[in-house]
């Protein structure tokens, strides 16, 4: 079942299962206040079983750009394009999101972002980036990085 995320009343929905399942909530809602106001685009997530083509794209470009694998199970998933960027969003129970920005024409921007929610550790497979760190009403502090996609997926 699809699910709206709502950025005023943050909801844990679907994210049950994750220890840090308000941080991982208040980022969720965190990108869709952003997609929302930058884009008009309502971010809508799947369970990740349903939206197995997005969990399948992110996980492939990450194995061949970065031989890098995430232990941690999909909880959900969205992709969609908005204004020619394909975007792809997996949200795992460990509080990682990880997001991929695909511009569609050739020469575009193309980057993987990792997003960690607070209170999670950094996961051993992400052990070789360093992480910013941003505040978020939502998600209180939110620690981010990321890498430029070189192939063609």
């Amino acid at each position: 079942m699809s699910y709206v995320v709502d950025f005023v009343d943050v909801s844990t929905v679907g994210l049950e299962s994750s220890p840090v399942v308000e941080a991982l909530a208040g980022l969720r809602a965190n990108e869709a206040r952003y997609f929302r106001n930058k884009y008009s685009h309502v971010f809508t997530v799947e369970p990740a079983e349903k939206a197995a083509e997005a969990v399948a794209w992110v996980s492939r470009i990450l194995k061949e750009e970065r031989d890098i694998v995430i232990s941690s199970p999909a909880l959900e998933a969205t992709s969609f394009e908005v204004e020619g960027i394909r975007m792809a969003y997996v949200f795992y129970e460990s509080g990682l999101s990880v997001n991929v920005m695909y511009t569609v024409e050739s020469g575009g921007k193309r980057a993987v972002g990792f997003k960690l929610s607070d209170g999670m550790e950094v996961p051993e497979e992400l052990g070789a980036f360093k992480f910013a760190r941003q505040k978020s009403k939502l998600a209180g502090t939110i620690r981010g990085s990321y890498f430029v996609i070189k192939n063609e997926y």
